[in-house]
């Protein structure tokens, strides 16, 4: 059963780090791989760039939280609560 997680790619949990803005700070964010796949598939289908997607998520939990104390953490658990969401059946 583990070999499914344990077998995996390495590239999948290869670390990226990736220069971006947020409120026109400029910052580094580290991840792994199949994390930045996960953000750019929610950041397509908000129809914005990974960098203005990751912008607003910080901005918005700002304005819940008042203070964020490990945004990659908020990042990775974004990433799991938008693949356990259900996805709406195609129309075609």
């Amino acid at each position: 059963m583990c070999e499914i997680f344990s077998n995996q790619p390495p590239e999948n949990y290869q670390i990226i780090a990736r220069s971006i803005r947020i409120d026109g700070h400029a910052t580094s964010i580290k991840l792994e791989a199949k994390f930045w796949q996960v953000l750019e598939q929610m950041a397509k289908e908000q129809g914005v760039s990974v960098p203005k997607f990751i912008s607003t998520i910080y901005t918005e939990a700002l304005t819940y939280n008042d203070e964020i104390n490990n945004f990659t953490s908020l990042l990775r658990c974004s990433c799991l609560i938008y693949l356990s969401q259900p996805k709406s059946p195609s129309p075609f």
